[in-house]
C-alpha cells in the first residue's frame, strides 16, 4: 500500500523537526536549546513539536528508535533452534557489518556521541532505557521458558545480555570519541563480539532455545553448536 499524502506531510514534518533540532543541539548544546526555538527554527508551532515529540529529549532519543523493547523483541523474533543470547549477538553483528546508524557507525556522529555526553538529561535516559531494556528482556525470559515468579535465572540471563548489549555500545562511544572512523571501529567490535562468544558457555547459549529445527537458510553462528541446544527452563 503506497504512503498517504496525509502520512507523507507528517513523516516529512518528523523528519525536519528533528533535524532541525539536530542542528541546533551540536551547534549551541542540548541544554542551550529550548523547544520554542526548535519550533521556530523548524517553522511550526510549539504544539507542532511536542505532537511529534511528547518530551525534549526525544528529539535526540526517539522512542521508536531508542526502545526499551529492542532486546526483548529481537529475542522474540528470533528462528527456531536459536537461543536468546545467541539471537542479540546475531543482530548486533548484522548492524555492525551494514554499518547501522543505531550504532553510530556513520561518519559525523561524533560531534552527536559529543552532544549527548554533554547533557545530563540524555545520560539520565539512556541509563532509564538501559534499566527498562533490561526489565523488559527478563520478562520475556521468564515467559517463554515458564520460569517460576520467584525464579532468579530469568533476570540473570537477562543482566549478563544486557551487559555485553552495553559493553559493545560502550566500545562504540569510546572509539567514536577518540576519531576513529566506522571501518576501524566496526573491525574492532566484530573482533570484542567474536571475543563475547567465546567466552559464553554453553548454558548461556543453550538458554531459552526456541523449539523445531534451525532454519537451513541460516548460516552457522561462530561458536555455535549443531542443533538446538536445550532449554535450561
Amino acid at each position: 500500500m503506497s504512503e498517504g499524502l496525509r502520512e507523507k506531510h507528517k513523516r516529512r514534518t518528523r523528519r525536519r523537526i528533528a533535524d532541525v533540532a539536530t542542528g541546533l543541539f551540536l551547534e549551541r548544546g542540548f541544554d542551550r536549546v529550548t523547544v520554542a526555538e526548535v519550533a521556530e527554527a523548524a517553522e511550526v508551532s510549539v504544539n507542532t513539536v511536542y505532537n511529534y515529540f511528547p518530551a525534549k529529549e526525544d528529539l535526540v532519543l526517539p522512542p521508536d528508535q531508542a526502545s526499551p523493547r529492542r532486546l526483548a523483541d529481537i529475542v522474540r523474533e528470533r528462528p527456531p533452534g536459536g537461543s536468546a543470547a545467541q539471537a542479540v549477538l546475531d543482530r548486533l553483528r548484522e548492524e555492525v557489518e551494514r554499518r547501522d546508524r543505531s550504532l553510530g557507525l556513520t561518519e559525523g556522529f561524533g560531534p552527536f556521541f559529543a552532544m549527548m555526553r554533554a547533557a545530563p538529561t540524555l545520560l539520565a535516559r539512556l541509563e532509564e532505557l538501559g534499566h527498562r531494556m533490561n526489565d523488559e528482556l527478563a520478562a520475556v525470559l521468564a515467559e517463554e521458558t515458564g520460569a517460576a515468579p520467584e525464579d532468579p535465572l530469568p533476570r540473570v540471563v537477562a543482566a549478563q545480555i544486557s551487559g555485553y548489549h552495553s559493553l559493545i555500545f560502550g566500545e562504540i562511544g569510546r572509539r567514536v570519541t577518540a576519531g576513529e572512523p566506522p571501518d576501524a571501529i566496526a573491525k574492532a567490535v566484530t573482533e570484542l563480539l567474536d571475543a563475547i562468544e567465546e567466552m559464553l558457555g554453553a548454558p548461556m547459549l543453550g538458554y531459552a532455545v526456541r523449539e523445531g529445527p534451525p532454519s537451513p537458510l541460516l548460516p552457522a553462528t561462530r561458536g555455535s553448536t549443531p542443533g538446538p541446544r536445550p532449554s535450561s527452563a
